[in-house]
């Protein structure tokens, strides 16, 4: 017990500052719209979706670190929808994936997230992003390789998501070709306005956190809209920009199994994506989660009557 403890404080030292935790780095911010009988795979039961004409607005967070309280690290968080607790409502997070054990593991035991280490490849070079040199912080698609050059070739790159299953074996989730911008050459380095801005979220219902949590994560960054991602799986034939939701059944609390949980998150990514937004010169501040009380209420939120 003494041994695993030692292990725990070590793997974790990195987080001792915190909260708040301090990430900086770059991000595409992604929003599709996702079905809800999708996203409901993944909310608790007692928890409301927010929905109209039977969809709700999930997406995903891909995001590289470069000075974090892991040091530098790659993750995706795949969003599966709003979901309400009045007053407020939040984005409900299906899967997480970094490549980095510490930040794993205090998602998992610190912020109640459905955590899970993974590999971040880019196909063209077969190199892991985070063995690649850092580029400019402000520059998200620079750093993934979609500069310049590759503005004027027409070319993106393309970056394999994969997740440990143990020791050296992975399993594939998805592949996400990150387009260049749209527009001239000129203006192809403008890195939009500097914002900030408050992203809460729910997480918990989980072995680790079977209560209910909400943190925030505060923003500051510089903000342009980009060409949504296209987004695949080993499951489809071919990249596509757009596909619909398969139907899925809700299961309550939590998914049954992972491999099902897996496969609701694919379907997730693989939603219709309706809007981008490149985060650059990014630093995050994370609070603490805190519990919170879910609210009983039969009435279901949205603007529209599900069929």
């Amino acid at each position: 017990m003494a041994a695993e403890n030692e292990e725990k404080e070590t793997a974790c030292a990195g987080y001792k500052h915190g909260p708040p935790w301090v990430f900086k780095g770059s991000a595409l911010y992604q929003l599709h719209l996702v079905k809800a009988s999708t996203a409901r795979a993944f909310v608790p039961r007692d928890l409301r979706l927010v929905e109209a004409f039977g969809y709700t607005l999930g997406g995903m967070f891909l995001a590289r670190y470069h000075d974090s309280p892991a040091g530098e690290f790659d993750e995706l968080v795949v969003i599966a929808g709003i979901v309400w607790n009045p007053p407020t409502s939040c984005a409900w997070a299906a899967r997480v994936l970094v490549n980095s054990v510490e930040a794993c593991r205090h998602g998992r035991k610190e912020v109640g997230l459905p955590s899970h280490v993974a590999t971040f490849s880019s196909k063209n070079e077969a190199a892991s992003l985070g063995d690649r040199p850092l580029a400019r912080p402000n520059s998200f698609l620079n750093m993934l390789g979609i500069g310049s050059t590759a503005f004027e070739q027409g070319n993106g790159r393309e970056i394999e998501v994969s997740e440990s299953k143990g020791g050296s074996s992975t399993r594939h989730l998805c592949n996400i070709s990150l387009p260049f911008t749209a527009g001239s050459h000129k203006d192809h380095h403008w890195a939009g306005p500097a914002i900030r801005m408050s992203l809460p979220s729910f997480s918990g219902r989980t072995v680790d956190h079977p209560d209910l949590l909400k943190y925030s994560c505060q923003v500051e960054c510089r903000v342009r809209p980009v060409k949504p991602a296209r987004i695949w799986s080993a499951r489809t034939t071919e990249p596509r920009q757009e596909k619909s939701d398969g139907e899925v059944s809700s299961s309550g609390s939590s998914v049954a199994a992972d491999l099902d949980a897996r496969s609701h998150s694919i379907s997730v990514l693989l939603s219709r994506p309706i809007f981008a937004l490149e985060f650059s010169s990014l630093r995050m501040h994370v609070d603490a989660p805190r519990t919170v009380v879910p609210h009983r209420d039969d009435k279901k939120v949205g603007y529209s009557s599900s069929t």
